[in-house]
């Protein structure tokens, strides 16, 4: 088992060594903020859609709501009509301005540095905790666990789980800690742009030799 485990850490390693020789200009999310609050902000926008979208959305919302009371005592209806553009606008417009209002009453408008607290957050799950944490404020709670995320663990055969927070304990049991964020943002990357949903690219894949699933496209 513990052979097993050592292989498994090796391969991973492999996986992460090329993918940052293929992707050096990957360095964090692709979404654009400046405060904790945008990425906050941002990341709940991005469920079910693309950070290009979120992106094109946030350049005007940033600009008109500054701080998390600006969110918070913002009409439920003006928020819905600038997000208007994005699934399930509605919902998120709520959250958002919810989890404003939290902390304005509980953390004096800041966006918290721990998973904990940032849970207690309306809209805010493990991924967008991790994002906000790891990107924010450099610390490494976990790992992201978005679409591309769960479908390539699936696929290298690093998890066979379809439980969001499964897979992330399966990769963190092997990807080192001190990796966890690189893990994320590279796996992103290379789904968006080769191992796809619909239509993989395993021809043109630097990892096609270390994938159990290579061949699929």
């Amino acid at each position: 088992m513990a052979t097993q485990r050592a292989e498994e850490e090796r391969r991973v390693l492999e996986i992460l060594r090329r993918l940052r020789a293929e992707y050096p200009e990957v360095k964090g999310t692709a979404l654009r903020w400046e405060t904790p609050l945008e990425l906050l902000v941002a990341t709940i926008l991005a469920a079910q859609t693309t950070d290009e979208k979120v992106n094109r959305v946030t350049e005007h919302l940033f600009k008109k709501h500054r701080t998390a009371r600006d969110y918070a005592e913002a009409p439920l209806e003006e928020l819905e009509a600038e997000i208007s553009s994005l699934t399930f606008y509605r919902q998120k417009a709520r959250f958002i301005k919810e989890a404003c209002r939290t902390l304005v009453e509980e953390h004096g408008g800041q966006v918290p540095r721990s998973m904990e607290e940032l849970l207690k957050l309306k809209g805010v799950a493990r991924k967008t905790a991790n994002i906000v944490l790891s990107n924010a404020y450099g610390i490494n709670e976990g790992i992201a666990v978005d679409t591309h995320v769960a479908r390539l663990s699936r696929r290298l055969g690093l998890s066979q789980e379809k439980n969001r927070d499964k897979i992330e304990r399966d990769l963190m049991a092997v990807v080192p800690r001190d990796l966890w964020f690189d893990f994320t943002n590279l796996i992103i990357e290379h789904g968006r742009r080769i191992c796809r949903a619909r239509k993989p690219r395993c021809e043109e894949c630097i990892l096609r030799d270390l994938c159990p699933s290579a061949g699929m496209g």
